[in-house]
């Protein structure tokens, strides 16, 4: 495990000398250190993020050649698969079967952005038709410059993928702040680099405090473009600092997304996926369906059905064989979740099941699959993120109070729909106010496909094409035909 800071190609301490522990959320115990790095860290990352795209080879090299490198990063952590993903367990506490899933996703993310890097090399000009065959045009790709990454403690690895893979097939550098609570896979991405060739500068990796580290990144005139995942809060500080500059930015932030279940639904189908869609990876998933409608002609039944179910979930150590319930990353994390269950009982929701710490893992940062039922659309539990695995349902009784319902908040990142009608899904899917809709499952994420929120969930697209043209900046490059003069002022 490394526990330094990744600069220029290199190892280093802090400059302070200071370190930080690292905790197993599964018995609250430190079990490494790490870096903790601060503004002059970060000035030292950014200075050779920028002298290694503004002097060095990087953003001046084919797409292919780009694509080689990428590719090789994503050989390289498949081969690691299994070592990261228990390195992901032990840090963040998710399930081993999740962890593997994330490293293999993470890896896939490499080797397709390597493939659009190649595309790149036919893609990135384009010619433009002009009124006046005097004159030629193009618009022109190029990379944005020095890119600052902030990302979020609830999938380490893939998290950083999804913003290191395209800035470096778009040809920028990068900067890499991970969250203290999980910073230990997204060093390993230093070494990595460094195995498939990446050259010095090119991507650089600071771990610390938010305060201490993604403040002095994200204030740095040195960089030019920001993407952060994370809270609304600090994505609208990120957003106001980055104005100051007019840099450019991306954001993927929280949400309260819902779930609509008609009456035709399968009620084994729809309980698979409410489940899926809130108690995977602990229910700390932004996109995470914790608004549940379900039409009165089968709630009951289903309800019935769900409390079955969601105490038959496994809870336990992430190593542990058939755990789909690990703990949460943190014990603020785990203060705050009991916290918000204890508001939703105060607020008169139905506890159905659920609602505490698991018998015999009180050492650990363990919450119970939690189900509230009739939750009172004012209530605070129902509007508000709680980022575990707690999920409030009520019913519905048609299909324009469940898209009023659903489309009343001020998150929109993600949605979904169950209902055997697929007429009546696509008409629903079309009608919510959200950037990532599912029929029929809830939460499947592709790196093909675009990924980012309406309203408060963000600004712009991660993932797919959508996600290389973050980091991409368009130039039009306009010549004139000289065989014949202007003659504007000077006359023949």
């Amino acid at each position: 495990m490394k526990n330094q800071l990744f600069i220029n190609g290199k190892w280093t301490a802090a400059a302070s000398g200071e370190i930080f522990d690292v905790v197993d959320p599964s018995n609250r115990e430190a079990f490494h250190q790490v870096a903790r790095g601060a503004a002059a860290d970060i000035d030292a990352a950014v200075k050779a993020a920028r002298a290694a795209f503004d002097t060095d080879p990087w953003p001046r090299m084919s797409g292919a050649e780009r694509a080689a490198i990428l590719r090789k990063m994503g050989d390289e952590i498949t081969r690691r698969t299994d070592e990261l993903a228990r390195l992901e367990v032990r840090d963040n506490g998710k399930p081993l079967p999740e962890a593997v899933w994330d490293i293999e996703d993470t890896a896939g993310c490499f080797h397709f952005y390597a493939g659009l890097a190649e595309r790149l090399d036919n893609s990135a000009e384009q010619d433009i038709e002009l009124p006046m065959a005097e004159f030629t045009a193009k618009a022109v790709k190029e990379p944005v410059g020095v890119a600052g990454a902030i990302i979020p403690w609830n999938f380490p690895m893939l998290m950083a993928s999804w913003k290191v893979a395209p800035a470096l097939a778009a040809g920028c550098t990068m900067v890499l702040k991970p969250s203290e609570l999980t910073p230990l896979t997204a060093l390993e991405l230093g070494e990595i680099a460094t195995a498939a060739g990446l050259p010095a500068g090119v991507l650089n990796i600071v771990t610390g405090f938010g305060p201490e580290a993604g403040q002095p990144l994200t204030e740095h005139p040195g960089v030019d473009k920001l993407a952060f995942t994370g809270s609304v809060p600090t994505g609208a500080r990120i957003m106001a600092t980055a104005a100051q500059e007019i840099k450019t930015v991306s954001l993927e932030l929280g949400g309260k997304s819902p779930m609509v279940v008609f009456g035709d639904a399968d009620i084994d189908e729809a309980v698979e996926w409410i489940m899926f869609g809130i108690f995977w990876n602990q229910g700390e998933v932004c996109s995470a369906t914790s608004r549940v409608l379900i039409e009165e002609a089968i709630y009951e039944p289903l309800m019935a059905r769900l409390k079955e179910e969601a105490q038959k979930i496994k809870i336990g150590h992430g190593l542990e064989n058939g755990v789909l319930l690990g703990p949460l990353v943190s014990q603020g994390q785990h203060e705050k979740v009991l916290a918000a269950i204890e508001r939703g009982k105060a607020e008169g929701a139905k506890l159905v099941c659920g609602g505490g710490v698991p018998a015999g893992l009180e050492h650990g940062c363990y919450v119970e699959p939690t189900v509230f039922a009739d939750v009172a659309t004012e209530s605070w539990i129902w509007n508000e993120e709680i980022f575990g695995p707690v999920v409030c349902i009520r019913p519905f009784t048609t299909e324009e109070e469940a898209v009023a319902l659903a489309n009343d908040s001020r998150f929109g990142l993600g949605a979904a729909v169950m209902s055997n009608d697929l007429e009546r899904a696509n008409r629903v899917a079309r009608a919510f106010r959200a950037g990532i809709v599912w029929v029929n499952c809830s939460q499947p994420t592709f790196t093909e496909a675009p990924w980012g929120g309406y309203k408060q969930s963000g600004i712009g697209r991660e993932l797919g094409e959508w996600g290389l043209n973050n980091y991409l900046e368009t130039k039009q490059i306009t010549a004139y035909d000289r065989s014949k003069p202007w003659g504007w002022y000077i006359k023949d």
